[in-house]
């Protein structure tokens, strides 16, 4: 087979240009291992929600076996619970949680300061492969803002500020409400 003496070329070719990368430019080698190695990657993955586990519109607690994490939904921020629309975005996030089989996916982006798993969070609702992805689900239900600051480090970014401009558009949730007032300039608001 022809194949095989191309695959072993590759292979050496491969070998010889990462022997001189360590070589010459072992920091950046170290930076490459470092993204394959760092917490927040370790992080994604199948969980399943700890019961009572939804803390409010933008952070739930899963679990994995033993190993419990507090999950920060990525790229979008939900009212706070004694704010306007507070108490109804987590009670919304519960609600779409019941919709799904109890499980849910991550895929993680980083660890915030408090040590929360930032990631975009997925929940499989058991009709053949569909899934509900509930960083977007949340915006697009007008339950949560896109939070500008962090939404380029989603994958989904672009669709949750789709999500967010048709809410907007059609006055649901937050938007419903004759001055909302976004939850970073909520919480600088107060000391």
């Amino acid at each position: 087979m022809k194949l095989v003496p191309t695959i072993r070329i590759a292979c050496s070719v491969l070998l010889v240009f990462g022997a001189i990368a360590v070589r010459f430019a072992p920091h950046q080698v170290d930076q490459i291992l470092s993204l394959f190695e760092s917490g927040s990657h370790k992080a994604s993955g199948h969980y399943t929600l700890v019961p009572g586990g939804i803390v409010n519109g933008d952070t739930l607690r899963v679990r994995n076996g033993h190993k419990e994490l507090q999950v920060r939904l990525c790229g979008i921020d939900a009212p706070e619970k004694d704010q306007a629309k507070g108490l109804a975005s987590r009670d919304h996030l519960r609600q779409l949680m019941a919709q799904g089989t109890g499980r849910v996916t991550l895929v993680a982006t980083d660890t915030d300061v408090y040590g929360r798993t930032v990631a975009e969070v997925f929940i499989p609702t058991g009709d053949n492969d569909e899934e509900i992805n509930l960083n977007a689900q949340m915006v697009a239900d007008g339950m949560a803002y896109v939070y500008p600051k962090y939404v380029g480090s989603c994958p989904n970014g672009g669709r949750m500020q789709v999500a967010e401009s048709d809410a907007k558009r059609l006055a649901l949730g937050v938007w419903a409400l004759p001055n909302p007032e976004k939850p970073w300039d909520y919480r600088a608001s107060r000391p």
